[in-house]
């Protein structure tokens, strides 16, 4: 069974394929199709991340601000895939903020893989990365199919 950290980098990697596929696209139907996938996708983890591990960590004094930081980097996120999603998908202005927000995401995830993933592995147990992976799982699941079904 892996632990919470291998589930997330795994999203991580789904992530990553889908910004590095975004800034390729050319037409505005592919444009419209992955920044689609890529929406649902960070949605969908940054739900479960938040509420698998940002929770938990939060709890802990020792993971309070790296807890926080993350959560603001998640907003940042937010707004950015927002701003994508208005623009006319046939300028270079949606160039440029689709490249901003793949740049936006690949920093969030590199600062967590590098730096959150040693604070919250400090706080966390063996058997808590392993339950909260699950719970990372589940969470994920759910929040897929809600968007889905959006």
């Amino acid at each position: 069974m892996t632990d919470l950290f291998d589930a997330l980098r795994e999203s991580h990697e789904v992530q990553r394929a889908l910004c590095r596929r975004l800034v390729r696209q050319h037409s505005n139907a592919d444009r419209t199709r992955v920044l689609s996938e890529l929406w649902r996708e960070l949605e969908a983890h940054a739900a479960a991340e938040e509420r698998a591990l940002y929770a938990t960590i939060l709890m802990d004094d020792r993971g309070l601000s790296s807890a926080r930081h993350a959560l603001h980097e998640h907003h940042e996120i937010e707004e950015a895939i927002e701003d994508v999603r208005v623009k006319n998908k046939s300028t270079e202005a949606w160039a440029a903020a689709a490249r901003e927000l793949s740049h936006l995401v690949h920093h969030h995830l590199h600062e967590e893989e590098h730096g959150f993933f040693q604070v919250a592995g400090t706080i966390l147990s063996k058997t808590a990365k392993t339950k909260l992976a699950a719970k990372y799982r589940r969470e994920l699941a759910h929040m897929k199919k809600q968007l889905a079904e959006e």
